[in-house]
């Protein structure tokens, strides 16, 4: 029989307690569309139902690598998300406006 997780994460010493919860943190804040989508306990057929889209609507969204601001921003949204577009540079972080309105949906 394989042993609970708590278990094993209560022997761990706080160092590596601490290595391990900025890992999960850094894998947390980057995630492909399909991976966010299950994080937040979504199947592919709840997102297209709020989307009003078939199930392989979604899939397909899921696998483009390129795709319009305004889709991504409804399939965020969708999940109950909000998109910001922003770009970093060396001396600071820009957060890109002119996108705050695409998708119908008002900003907040």
């Amino acid at each position: 029989m394989g042993k609970k997780f708590s278990d094993l994460r209560a022997r761990m010493s706080p160092e590596s307690q601490a290595r391990a919860d900025a890992m999960a943190q850094t894998m947390l804040a980057e995630m492909p569309l399909n991976e966010l989508r299950q994080a937040r306990g979504l199947s592919q057929k709840m997102l297209a139902d709020v989307l009003h889209v078939q199930q392989p609507s979604i899939a397909k969204i899921e696998k483009r690598t390129d795709m319009y601001i305004s889709t991504l921003r409804s399939h965020i949204e969708a999940m109950g998300g909000h998109l910001d577009v922003v770009a970093r540079f060396p001396d600071g972080v820009v957060k890109i406006s002119n996108f705050s309105d695409l998708g119908g949906s008002a900003a907040t």
